[in-house]
């Protein structure tokens, strides 16, 4: 049998995923990360992007999240997202829509700098998205 680690994965709606994996691979606030069981004790914060996680029958699930912290201890890992939706659930051309609202608030030059901080959120939200929706696709 595979080792496998202990995996919660949750947001501050719901729990997404809560059992066994053999790797996980996260978008952390320095790049990606591969989780294996037995990995160092770890604190990180996430950007947007994807949690794809391997379970102990080989079988794979992703999900997008934006923002949390990543949490590795010795029998456990938790994400906590601030946003966790799972791939199969996210909605291209809502993402498409947030993009270009995004652009187009960020190119007006008007917006204060709060708002050109949550334009300039929402649009790296929004390609990570995408990115994660053409991946799934290949």
């Amino acid at each position: 049998m595979a080792m496998t680690v202990h995996l919660d994965v949750v947001s501050a709606e719901q729990s997404l995923f809560s059992g066994e994996v053999a790797t996980i691979q996260v978008t952390g606030s320095e790049g990606e990360l591969g989780i294996h069981p037995g990995h160092a004790p770890l604190l990180t914060g996430l950007k947007p992007g994807m949690v794809r996680l391997v379970k102990a029958d080989s079988s794979e699930e992703v999900i997008y999240v934006a923002g949390g912290t990543l949490e590795v201890q010795p029998q456990t890992v938790t994400v906590l997202a601030d946003v966790a939706i799972r791939a199969d659930e996210l909605d291209e051309q809502a993402a498409e829509d947030a993009k270009r609202e995004a652009e187009a608030q960020l190119a007006s030059g008007t917006a204060s700098e709060l708002d050109y901080q949550r334009a300039a959120l929402q649009l790296e939200e929004a390609l990570a998205q995408l990115r994660l929706l053409r991946q799934l696709r290949k």
